[in-house]
């Protein structure tokens, strides 16, 4: 199975620590996202990975990856990155992945085994991370209910009760080239401009909306999104208090054989 990763965005909410690279360059625990990512999706049997680039670009050439490129992606939003790999998504299953999360192993294979055409990750635990990240998580959190069956019936509206959430969708997903067949048409169906200022919770919801089968499975623990400053402090703070544990690459993992860690110290680039 092939991966994606949407790494076309800025970040804006990074501030100056994407002022010299993209967002999935920035490192959580001395490691770059990017790789997280990687290695992660190899692990889980994908057997060939791209990335969409946009800002910066240039960074992500020579890293074994395909590249796709959105050179709108200053004008677009994510649906639109997805839209520039879609010669991979139209071939056969696909993975898609967002370039500012982290996540096991785990989860991509629960996300390959899983059948369907729209299949989607979620926590069904996450008011404890979204607690420690927010001083009010219902300013971030966005409604999720499933069926009996697994089926969404509802994503990405504002939320305004923690109780009625059963979940958040953490930005992996699969679409088979059915799936993506199904996007193809929805996407078609709108107005250029609308197009393009389409997030990825709003197509999903539009799916939803349309009667389109879309399924989630539960991620294993230990993922995490970096959408700010403050998020990596939390999660590099996780790591070193032992409440978090990464999947490191395995080169890393090599380097790092035989002794600690020192957070702080990879932090001041000292390590």
């Amino acid at each position: 199975m092939r991966a994606v990763i949407l790494a076309a965005g800025r970040g804006s909410r990074m501030d100056g620590l994407t002022a010299d690279r993209p967002k999935c360059l920035v490192e959580l625990a001395g490691v770059g996202l990017l790789d997280l990512q990687v290695a992660a999706l190899r692990a889980g049997g994908a057997s060939a990975i791209a990335v969409v680039a946009g800002y910066r670009g240039d960074m992500l050439a020579g890293r074994g990856l395909h590249v796709f490129a959105n050179s709108r992606w200053s004008e677009t939003n994510m649906v639109m990155s997805l839209a520039s790999a879609g010669r991979w998504l139209a071939a056969a299953p696909c993975l898609v992945s967002y370039a500012d999360i982290f996540y096991p192993a785990e989860t991509v294979r629960r996300l390959r085994a899983a059948d369907g055409d729209i299949v989607l990750a979620y926590d069904p635990d996450w008011l404890e991370q979204w607690r420690n990240r927010f001083a009010d998580p219902l300013s971030d959190a966005e409604s999720f209910r499933l069926n009996p069956a697994g089926r969404v019936i509802e994503i990405g509206a504002k939320a305004t009760d923690v109780s009625r959430i059963e979940g958040q969708y953490m930005g992996l997903l699969k679409f088979t080239p059915d799936g993506w067949r199904t996007v193809t048409a929805c996407l078609d169906a709108l107005a250029p401009a609308d197009r393009d200022r389409l997030d990825m919770t709003a197509l999903l919801s539009r799916l939803v909306h349309d009667g389109a089968a879309v399924t989630a499975v539960p991620t294993a623990p230990g993922w995490g999104e970096v959408d700010s400053g403050s998020d990596l402090d939390y999660f590099n703070g996780e790591i070193e208090a032992g409440r978090l544990k990464l999947e490191m690459p395995a080169a890393t993992a090599r380097r790092r054989s035989g002794r600690g860690v020192n957070l702080r110290a990879l932090r001041s680039g000292s390590a």
